[in-house]
C-alpha cells in the first residue's frame, strides 16, 4: 500500500511538472489511459482471461468512463495554481463527498458522528484556503470538483461491483477517459521535448504500477486496515514540493490539513465500526 501511494504521488509530481511546462492535462490523460488499457489487455490475454474485462452493463460503464474524466482532469489543472501538498490535502475531502453521496443516493444511514466530521473536514478546507489569491482560489475550486467527481466514481463503482468485476471497472473507466482525451487531442496537442516525453512515460508507468500495488494491497488485507495509509500521500507531496519547487506550506495549510485528515480518519473509523456492528 505504501509503495502504491508513493508511486501515485510521483505520478502527480510528474503531472505538475508538465502542467507548469504548459502541457495540457488532457495530453497526459490520453497517454496514461491508453497505456493502462494496453497493459490490461496484454496482461489478461496472457492469462487467457480477457473476458474478465468485458462489462455486463456496457452503457452504464461507458457513461461512467466518459464522465469520469472530470476527476483527473480538474485535479491536474489545479496543479498549475496550487502547490502539490495543497492539492493533495484538499482532494482528501473526497471521503466526505462519498459520505454525502452514499447518504442521499444509496440510502446509507449516516449518523451525527459522521455528519459532524464532514462539516469539520470542509471547515478545514476553508482554513487551508485563507488567505489566498484569485489563482489559488481557482485551484482549490478545481480540486473540490475533482474530489466530488472522484466520490461519484467511487460510489458508482461500489454500486456496479454487484455485477461487474474490479478489472472491468478499471478497464472501462480508462477506456472512456482515453477515448474522450484522444478525441480532443488534435485541438490541444503541444509538442514535447525529450525530457517531457520521458516524464510522460514515467507518469504512465507510475500510474500503472501504483494502481496494481494498491489493488494487490486490498487483496491482502481489509480496506479498513490499510485505507489510512493513503494519507502518506501528503508526506510525499511535501517532499516533492520542497525538493523540486522549494515550496513550504504555510501554517494555515497545516492547520487545515490536520482537520481534514483527522475528520477523514474519524469517518473511516465510524464506517468500519458500523460495518462490524452490522455483521
Amino acid at each position: 500500500m505504501l509503495l502504491g501511494i508513493a508511486l501515485l504521488a510521483a505520478m502527480d509530481a510528474s503531472a505538475k511538472w508538465m502542467v507548469l511546462d504548459n502541457i495540457h492535462p488532457l495530453q497526459l490523460l490520453a497517454v496514461r489511459s491508453v497505456v493502462i488499457v494496453i497493459v490490461l489487455i496484454v496482461g489478461y490475454s496472457i492469462r487467457n482471461n480477457l473476458s474478465e474485462l468485458r462489462p455486463t452493463r456496457p452503457w452504464i460503464q461507458a457513461l461512467r468512463g466518459t464522465s469520469g474524466i472530470i476527476a483527473p482532469l480538474s485535479f491536474f489543472l489545479s496543479l498549475k495554481y496550487l502547490p502539490l501538498t495543497d492539492a493533495v490535502v484538499v482532494f482528501f475531502t473526497s471521503v466526505f463527498a462519498i459520505t454525502i453521496i452514499s447518504a442521499y443516493f444509496l440510502g446509507e444511514r449516516v449518523g451525527w458522528h459522521r455528519w459532524s466530521a464532514v462539516i469539520l473536514g470542509y471547515f478545514g478546507v476553508a482554513i487551508a484556503m485563507a488567505p489566498t489569491g484569485s489563482g489559488a482560489i481557482a485551484g482549490y475550486a478545481l480540486v473540490l470538483v475533482s474530489s466530488i467527481s472522484y466520490a461519484g466514481l467511487f460510489t458508482s463503482g461500489r454500486w456496479l461491483s454487484e455485477t461487474e468485476s474490479v478489472s472491468s471497472l478499471v478497464f472501462s473507466y480508462n477506456a472512456g477517459v482515453g477515448l474522450i482525451a484522444c478525441c480532443l487531442l488534435p485541438f490541444l496537442w503541444t509538442s514535447m521535448n525529450a525530457t517531457e516525453w520521458v516524464l510522460l512515460m514515467l507518469l504512465s508507468g507510475f500510474a500503472v504500477a501504483g494502481h496494481f500495488a494498491i489493488t494487490y494491497a486490498f487483496s491482502l488485507a481489509e480496506a479498513s486496515a490499510i485505507a489510512p495509509f493513503e494519507y502518506t500521500a501528503i508526506i510525499w507531496a511535501l517532499l516533492f514540493d520542497y525538493y523540486i519547487w522549494g515550496s513550504i506550506p504555510p501554517l494555515t495549510t497545516c492547520a487545515g490539513a490536520a482537520l481534514i485528515i483527522s475528520s477523514g480518519l474519524y469517518v473511516l473509523h465510524r464506517e468500519n465500526k458500523n460495518r462490524q456492528a452490522g455483521r
